[in-house]
């Protein structure tokens, strides 16, 4: 297995190499199972993302093995380094940052099923060859910021905002298929591509869909446009990453398994 130091939000790429022959692969970390693909005939593939809560320090990653003639299980340990994440203090009306309460049975329902659909990734890899980003435009809002608004520490932003005109097309970042094409509450219009293996991409705030669930998408295909709908002040896209239900950055996905 090779890996470096890494911290908080980042997406760790493991080539593992087991001692036998085998048919399949268990990888667990952080508390959760890892999904492992085979890549040629010895090695193995597993995305580890690294949650933002995830503490400094030294962590397992155990690796199971397994074939017909038994189970060979080892463990290797992950480095990961402190990260300061930029925080921001607003006082702002409360009307701003409080949803009405008739909107709140809505909104658990929402979260709900983005939990549904974070916890139950499709097993096999869908995506192939290097992830891109989808607009052409700059992130310019920090993964991991957190705001603090009236004195209340809100959660940590687990995307990347890129500040797109409305009505630019979204591109998937690689192949997969839509598990999600639907207006919430907080993101506004937004798709879900699961793209196989532990990995979604999840783009919020669209003007417009350009595909509906159950469609299967290929890398650069357009899935909708940029806009400004849900909890916004002007158009953007947000662009956030699962890994193993671990949120990481979107440009540390790209700068790992990207072009």
């Amino acid at each position: 297995m090779t890996a470096r130091a890494q911290a908080p939000g980042e997406v760790v790429a493991l080539a593992i190499t087991p001692p036998i022959a085998t048919d399949t692969l268990r990888v667990r970390a952080f508390k959760r199972d890892i999904l492992a693909a085979r890549i040629d005939t010895r090695t193995w593939q597993a995305i580890v993302g690294i949650d933002l809560d995830v503490a400094p320090g030294t962590h397992p990653v155990q690796i199971t093995a397994r074939s017909g003639a038994g189970d060979v299980s080892t463990s290797h340990l992950l480095t990961v380094k402190a990260k300061t994440f930029r925080t921001r203090n607003l006082t702002v009306d409360p009307a701003y940052v409080e949803p009405p309460p008739e909107t709140l049975a809505r909104i658990r329902r929402e979260a709900a099923l983005q939990r549904r659909l974070w916890d139950n990734p499709t097993p096999e890899r869908l995506w192939s060859g290097a992830f891109i980003a989808p607009v052409a435009e700059q992130a310019n809002s920090a993964f991991g910021s957190r705001s603090v608004f009236n004195g209340v520490p809100r959660s940590p932003h687990s995307g990347a905002d890129f500040p797109s005109p409305t009505g630019t097309p979204i591109k998937a970042p690689n192949s997969g298929k839509v598990v999600l094409a639907q207006e919430l509450y907080f993101s506004g219009n937004e798709v879900v591509i699961d793209h196989g293996q532990g990995l979604l991409s999840v783009f919020a705030h669209l003007s417009s869909f350009a595909v509906t669930v159950g469609s299967s998408v290929s890398t650069g295909e357009t899935v909708g446009h940029v806009g400004a709908t849900g909890r916004v002040t002007g158009p953007h896209l947000h662009w956030t990453v699962r890994a193993s239900g671990a949120r990481v950055d979107p440009l540390s996905l790209l700068e790992v398994l990207g072009r």
